[in-house]
């Protein structure tokens, strides 16, 4: 039957409990806004922030269940996971609450994911692109019966949760790798160094940033902006495509094998490691590309861990602090100091390390194979070019 969206759900509003008052905030309720969300996985299990119980009573805020789904209304907009506990939400967001009787949890998340881009072109707002309650009045969709929907869900999910279970192992081993890392610091007796002593630092410049209008539906040029740098690594199936000319432009930032992808505005920090590259590629306003350029000394390793560990974290944090758009510079990367382990210390690092970095990245290479294939099925699958009346659960 077709129906239209906001026929499916209830949608719930969210809402910020008073800054001002250290009562609502840093208790035991997660409390969602986009930064925590926006990286394509499937569930949400961590905020940046916690509200009190107070906090969620004295407030517009409410709280989702589990199976409820968040989605981005503002700004950043159509960004969607699904709450794997109770958590609290701000106002730039939604909760999308399956009508049961209509739609099953599962299917609801896949099929607003297939309409994201529809509910992106019915955005309102001058300033800001938003999605209003009036947006999923404006929106039909196709809904099979339930017994077709459960099938559906169930095989995206399984890929899903692959996706996720290699996420898992991959924060596993990245936090094994930083604690080694932080070991040879601390116990090396070199000297302290500066960072950009080592590196190759450029990102685009400012007048050549791209417009929208200029991103391409398919070409032989890729491009990775801050939207397709998340903070699991880069996400091939949201890079751009911009002409040739566009990218011969800037040789500076055309991206190698070994490169590290890091952002430097909005939010910072988030990191990509270039393994192997299908097209040729660049980056967009905001992403500086890193290259090692004395492997002699200093492993590439150990140059993507320390910008990952809670050393050069902190340090971006105390830099960038009460700004009101934080920004990362050049410049820092020389003021950011560290011991450097001796040449036998870091070959020790690198074989205590390669075998994990190796196993992370294949792990990655995977997530993008498995997160085409989702992607690629979701039309067929919502089209009902794909029959799954067979398969048996």
């Amino acid at each position: 039957m077709r129906y239209k969206l906001s026929e499916i759900m209830d949608l719930i509003g969210g809402g910020t409990p008073k800054t001002s008052n250290p009562d609502y905030w840093n208790g035991d309720i997660p409390w969602l806004s986009v930064k925590d969300f926006g990286n394509d996985n499937r569930y949400v299990y961590e905020t940046e922030k916690h509200i009190t119980k107070l906090g969620l009573m004295n407030s517009s805020t409410k709280l989702l269940d589990k199976g409820d789904i968040i989605i981005s209304a503002r700004g950043t907009v159509g960004e969607i996971a699904t709450i794997p506990y109770p958590m609290a939400f701000n106002q730039s967001c939604y909760g999308l609450r399956a009508n049961k009787e209509i739609v099953d949890e599962d299917f609801l998340y896949y099929l607003i994911k297939y309409n994201i881009r529809f509910l992106k072109k019915n955005t309102h707002g001058s300033v800001f692109d938003t999605i209003t309650r009036s947006t999923f009045d404006e929106i039909e969709v196709d809904v099979p019966d339930l017994d077709v929907q459960k099938k559906i869900g169930y095989l995206l999910s399984e890929l899903d949760k692959k996706i996720e279970l290699n996420n898992k192992i991959n924060n596993n081993l990245e936090q094994q790798i930083e604690a080694i890392l932080l070991s040879f610091i601390e116990n090396t007796n070199s000297n302290n160094v500066k960072l950009g002593d080592y590196l190759y630092i450029k990102g685009r410049i400012g007048w050549k940033g791209l417009k929208k209008d200029e991103y391409l539906e398919h070409s032989d040029f890729r491009i990775i902006n801050g939207e397709s740098l998340t903070k699991a690594g880069i996400d091939w199936s949201k890079a751009g495509y911009i002409s040739q000319s566009r990218y011969d432009e800037s040789p500076e930032i055309m991206l190698k094998k070994g490169d590290i992808l890091l952002s430097k505005d909005g939010t910072i920090g988030k990191i990509g490691y270039i393994d192997s590259l299908s097209a040729p590629t660049t980056v967009a306003s905001g992403i500086f590309v890193i290259r090692n350029i004395q492997p002699e000394i200093i492993s590439t390793t150990f140059i993507y861990f320390l910008l990952k560990s809670r050393l050069f974290t902190d340090f971006i944090t105390a830099r960038t602090e009460g700004s009101v758009i934080p920004h990362l510079y050049q410049k820092d990367f020389m003021q950011f100091e560290f011991p450097l382990p001796s040449k036998d210390e870091m070959a020790s690092f690198e074989k205590l390390t390669a075998p994990m970095f190796s196993f992370i990245v294949s792990n990655l290479n995977e997530n993008d194979r498995l997160t085409r294939l989702r992607d690629s099925l979701l039309p067929r699958l919502m089209s009902g070019e794909l029959d799954v009346s067979n398969i048996s659960l």
